[in-house]
């Protein structure tokens, strides 16, 4: 089996991104699973960059891309939930105007986020629990980063805010 879904995660990271929207379609149709509406097959055509690499199966890949396809309000898993806390909440509290002034690109974003997390004498892995669990409601996600400029600012705030408790 170990064989056959690294087979199957080869095929996934190189098939083009409309055959596997075509995959993806069949499998919930075979699966009787809901079938997505265009809004979330367009989202989820954004996300398949941050997610089909890592994807061994389509149902893992779908996994990966709960983050895009679900919408506010966000239910956080247990082993997220841990990150946020009193402390972390305050630090993406702190980040949200920075990144509503930001330069929408992965390197500003970066560059962002380090410097708070700098500013707490932090190193970035202590801030990315956290933004997970604001921005997926899970622990295991793909790069925060990723994971922003797929869901765009607007989003990624909102999704912080509800967290935080801040309004904007």
């Amino acid at each position: 089996f170990k064989k056959l879904e690294n087979v199957s995660g080869h095929h996934i990271a190189n098939m083009p991104d409309a055959a596997l929207l075509q995959s993806i379609a069949a499998y919930q149709q075979h699966a009787r699973l809901k079938m997505f509406e265009d809004a979330q097959n367009d989202a989820l055509s954004k996300a398949l960059y941050c997610v089909k690499e890592r994807a061994k199966t389509l149902p893992d890949l779908l996994e990966k891309a709960h983050f895009i396809l679900t919408d506010r309000p966000l239910e956080i898993e247990e082993k997220a939930q841990k990150h946020l806390n009193d402390v972390s909440r305050g630090i993406l509290s702190e980040l949200t105007p920075h990144l509503q002034t930001a330069t929408w690109s992965r390197n500003d974003l970066e560059e962002t986020a380090n410097a708070i997390a700098a500013q707490h004498e932090l190193n970035f892995g202590k801030l990315a629990g956290p933004l997970r669990a604001a921005l997926a409601g899970r622990a295991v996600t793909p790069s925060v980063f990723d994971m922003m400029l797929v869901l765009g600012r607007e989003e990624t705030v909102a999704r912080i805010n509800a967290v935080t408790g801040e309004r904007g």
